[in-house]
């Protein structure tokens, strides 16, 4: 593999796999944003038209692809919107309609050169990609088309912000919502035509699309998910491609591969966002809510010591589960044991006094702020309970007067 990586086509092919990752992931970020992603598909599929017609007036010339493709790409996206704001026709259909027309000649227009003409275009090379044939005008075109999107978004940062975020805020402060929205469209006909040779025409959309999705797991802000879906992007490229040389097979749909398992790993373990990390933060909350619980029935029961045999009788949870909480708690200090008698320890009263005092204020807000009647109130008390904060509990006391009792005529705690 060193051997083949050190020749000069697989360098360039290299490099213009990276710089395709790189200007997909970033551009794919507003595409994703703006709910445009089968905008994406539609404008990738709909440049077939223009590469027969500039295969037809230039022959096979990279500059005549762009400029045709980057045209046809405009003329599809100028049509969708044309029909999406003058037909009574649903956005998405509009999308289907005019990218499957266009991909439809695009395709019957190659088969005619090829058949009747003795050209030899190789379809499958613009769907799927040829980055092994990459030469240094492809190379040059990718550099050029890079340069631009990163110059764009870095230069209309803001405008291209606002308009996602808040297009009619950006519309009252005079910002025309209409042009950047076709900028972004000239920019994607742009990277679109520029990924051709890496991963082709139905491929690009897994490269825009994809990291962007990865990268918007990662963070909630724009500047670092931009960064994160370019890393994301060339990451894909290399590894994709490295990937393709490993195994023998096709590089654009590796990278779209590999891009997919960042995708999927991310899903699962990014910290906050992934399902393996909700499932913990699930875990815990549940597990500090059954605490909590074991420290109130305790509270409320008559004595001060209550047995082990009560508390597993009285909490309907299986038994392993509360005997692990209950070590915790006495590991913590919360609870005494004795045999098999437990109590309350010193902070344990206070816990169960807070508990006490976020219980009935809650009570007291229900009736006296909703009018709930007072023998209604204690069931949605006794599971909010356990997320009132001394924040929200500290401003429930003003809003309320600093009640002393709860709307049962029971005193309500001060905070220990």
């Amino acid at each position: 593999m060193m051997e083949i990586l050190s020749t000069e086509w697989a360098l360039r092919a290299l490099a213009a796999s990276i710089m395709v990752g790189l200007m997909c992931g970033v551009l794919g970020c507003f595409i994703v944003l703006r709910n445009m992603s089968l905008l994406g598909d539609a404008l990738s599929h709909a440049i077939l038209p223009g590469i027969f017609v500039a295969f037809v007036f230039f022959g096979y010339s990279t500059i005549a692809f762009f400029l045709g493709s980057a045209l046809a790409g405009l003329v599809a996206a100028l049509i969708i919107s044309w029909i999406q704001q003058n037909v009574q026709t649903k956005n998405d259909a509009a999308i289907g309609i005019i990218f499957t027309a266009m991909f439809s000649l695009g395709v019957m227009g190659i088969s005619w050169l090829n058949q009747s003409k003795g050209a030899h275009l190789d379809l499958k090379d613009f769907l799927f990609g040829n980055v092994l044939g990459v030469s240094n005008e492809d190379l040059i075109l990718s550099g050029f088309v890079l340069v631009y999107t990163l110059l764009s978004v870095t230069l209309l940062y803001r405008y291209l912000f606002i308009t996602t975020f808040q297009p009619k805020i950006a519309q009252a402060m005079g910002i025309s919502v209409k042009t950047i929205h076709y900028y972004l469209m000239l920019l994607l006909s742009f990277v679109v035509v520029a990924s051709l040779r890496t991963v082709g025409v139905i491929l690009v959309v897994a490269m825009l699309i994809t990291p962007a999705a990865t990268a918007l797991l990662l963070s909630p802000k724009l500047k670092h998910v931009l960064v994160l879906s370019g890393l994301i992007g060339m990451l894909s490229a290399f590894l994709g491609f490295l990937v393709a040389f490993a195994f023998g097979t096709t590089p654009g749909p590796a990278m779209c591969i590999v891009a997919t398992c960042f995708y999927f790993l991310v899903a699962l373990f990014a910290p906050g966002t992934g399902l393996i990390s909700k499932f913990w933060v699930r875990r815990i909350e549940s597990r500090r809510i059954l605490a909590e619980d074991i420290i109130r029935f305790i509270d409320k029961s008559p004595g001060d010591v209550v047995t082990s045999k009560s508390v597993f009788d009285s909490i309907s949870v299986p038994n392993y589960r509360l005997k692990s909480v209950l070590n915790k708690l006495i590991k913590a200090k919360l609870l005494s044991k004795v045999g098999s008698d437990i109590a309350l320890s010193d902070l344990g009263i206070i816990k169960a006094n807070n508990l006490q005092r976020a219980h009935r204020l809650w009570e007291t807000y229900q009736h006296n702020t909703m009018g709930i009647d007072p023998d209604l109130v204690h069931w949605e008390a006794d599971k909010q309970e356990h997320h009132l904060d001394d924040e929200i509990l500290g401003e429930v006391e003003r809003k309320l007067g600093y009640p002393e009792a709860d709307p049962h005529g029971s005193p309500i705690p001060k905070k220990k």
